[in-house]
């Protein structure tokens, strides 16, 4: 399901980078779209010693979100998400969108933003990218999938929206949300 795995020689390869299946039940009476936010709530807020040799990102060190997934319009009576159905592979310079399957709309995540800088992985990165913590982070990485029943069929966004915009327009909108956490690392040092 990562982006990165761990790797002995290099800390850390590109993955499968596969959406995981996702299931739910009981969406309440009203609800007109689903929407999903996938973020990591321990993303290192400074890069000073993120994936540097000798060095380590210590826990104390305070966290910001990672946009991982943001999904919208999502018809209120889709089935279960399958695994891979929304990602697969590592795309390098992003993935297309905001199109999405089942008529949903992507929206870019943080990717976008990480790569900015870089020749090679530069670009618009629409849809599930996951995850790829820092290799000698101390920390734990939760990741987050909340998945929103809202009582409208669609959100006012832009073309290229990001996971704050999503939030900002489900304000006032918001029936009920489920919550399911998973944790990951790249750093084998860091224990659950």
């Amino acid at each position: 399901l990562a982006f990165c795995a761990p790797d002995p020689a290099t800390h850390a390869r590109l993955a499968e980078n596969m959406n995981p299946d996702l299931r739910w039940s009981d969406v309440p009476a009203g609800t007109k779209s689903l929407a999903l936010i996938c973020h990591d709530a321990d993303v290192p807020s400074r890069g000073d010693d993120v994936n540097k040799e000798g060095r380590t990102v210590p826990a104390s060190l305070p966290r910001v979100d990672f946009f991982h997934w943001v999904l919208v319009d999502l018809p209120p009576d889709s089935a279960p998400i399958a695994r891979g159905e929304f990602s697969r592979g590592v795309a390098r310079r992003g993935k297309p969108g905001p199109g999405a399957p089942r008529g949903a709309k992507h929206g870019i995540n943080d990717y976008t933003a990480w790569f900015a800088g870089d020749k090679d992985m530069a670009g618009n990165y629409f849809g599930y990218d996951g995850p790829c913590p820092p290799w000698n982070d101390e920390r734990l990485h939760h990741y987050v999938f909340t998945l929103y029943a809202l009582d409208v069929p669609q959100l006012t966004l832009g073309l290229a929206f990001s996971g704050a915009d999503a939030r900002k327009a489900m304000t006032g909108h918001i029936l009920a949300q489920a919550t399911l956490t998973g944790v990951y690392t790249l750093n084998p040092a860091a224990r659950l």
